[in-house]
């Protein structure tokens, strides 16, 4: 652990749990005998043990305690067709910088979108969790609802289920379902965990069925939800703490 657990300028550990609202004072301290809370990846089970909340790491049940919502900025993007997935374009295209024109903090962009496909983008001022998010070895599920031409018989699912080969390696789908078919407009949900450029595209190019329309609507368990096309929502509470569980931090 990185603090003394003396430490006389520290918050005794049942306090930071206490006012994070996992648990009342005496709860906490009972969490803490039960050996159910790390501090930078230490298991904790003395009291009065001291904490600097500002710095250190702490897990409860595994589950990552966000103690300071403003440090750990993660932005929801409903990115429109048109824009570029950089903060600046050499050719002068609409980017992710328009819609975030008004904040002051510096953020990175966790993977990007085709400028043909629109949804959900993720920009965050914590590099390691955007490291994550984008590390094959996390495999983070992006969902996504495309639209197609034609009816989508059984055996393509079968098909992106069981692996196809693309130019650049073989890939298959975590999951894939027939959402709704409108005369010869079918509306599917497909979801992969790799992150390769157009993935979605070529895969349905590849079994027959190129995408007319496609909308990331999930990364992880953020979820698009109701946000409106060029507009940004902030992921707090359990939502920001379920998307630092989901890549260990």
């Amino acid at each position: 652990m990185r603090n003394d657990p003396y430490k006389a300028d520290g918050v005794r550990l049942q306090k930071v749990l206490s006012q994070a609202g996992v648990a009342s004072r005496r709860a906490a301290e009972q969490m803490i005998a039960d050996g159910r809370v790390t501090v930078d990846g230490q298991q904790v089970r003395a009291q009065g043990v001291r904490v600097d909340p500002q710095t250190q790491v702490i897990h409860v049940d595994g589950e990552r305690l966000i103690l300071d919502e403003t440090k750990h900025i993660v932005l929801a993007i409903n990115k429109p067709v048109g824009v570029v997935s950089t903060m600046s374009d050499p050719e002068g295209r609409p980017t992710l910088t328009d819609i975030i024109a008004d904040y002051p903090e510096r953020l990175y962009h966790v993977g990007r979108l085709d400028i043909d496909t629109s949804g959900l983008l993720l920009l965050t001022n914590d590099g390691e969790l955007a490291n994550r998010l984008t590390h094959p070895s996390y495999e983070v599920a992006k969902t996504y609802v495309a639209r197609l031409h034609g009816e989508v018989k059984p055996g393509v699912k079968r098909r992106l289920m069981e692996g196809i080969e693309l130019e650049d390696g073989p890939i298959a789908v975590d999951s894939f379902r027939v959402v709704d078919t409108y005369g010869d407009i079918t509306t599917v949900e497909i979801v992969v965990h790799e992150g390769r450029n157009r993935l979605v595209r070529r895969m349905m190019d590849a079994v027959g069925f190129p995408v007319r329309e496609l909308v990331r609507t999930g990364f992880g368990p953020i979820h698009l939800d109701r946000l409106q096309p060029g507009t940004t929502r902030r992921i707090k509470g359990n939502a920001l703490t379920a998307l630092y569980s989901s890549v260990g931090l």
